[in-house]
């Protein structure tokens, strides 16, 4: 008799899984007028414009666009920050990427 899979695991036993912290990393800021909600090392960020779904990783190209209402995923050494934003301006140079929230 075969063993039963598993169930796969939920989002939220995800988050609290920490990375390994000698994977290359970019700066990450995400803020709006009065507040910052992140500003730290990342290893990726997960967001989503009209166009669709999409990842920033280290050394990605030059990029500018607008983020449509959602969740900003941000994979960090210390595991799994869930940003809700409802719009935003996202802009990413030279392993930086700025999110400005409520433009």
């Amino acid at each position: 008799m075969a063993d039963a899979e598993p169930p796969a695991s939920t989002l939220e036993e995800q988050a609290a899984v920490t990375l390994d912290p000698k994977k290359q990393t970019i700066d990450i800021k995400v803020y709006a007028p009065f507040k910052i909600y992140y500003e730290g090392k990342g290893y990726s960020l997960s967001a989503v414009n009209e166009t669709g779904p999409f990842d920033i990783l280290p050394h990605h190209h030059n990029f500018l666009c607008m983020l449509v209402p959602g969740n900003l995923i941000i994979e960090t050494p210390d595991g799994r920050k869930i940003i809700k934003i409802s719009r935003a301006l996202m802009y990413v140079k030279s392993e930086r990427v700025v999110v400005f929230v409520d433009v």
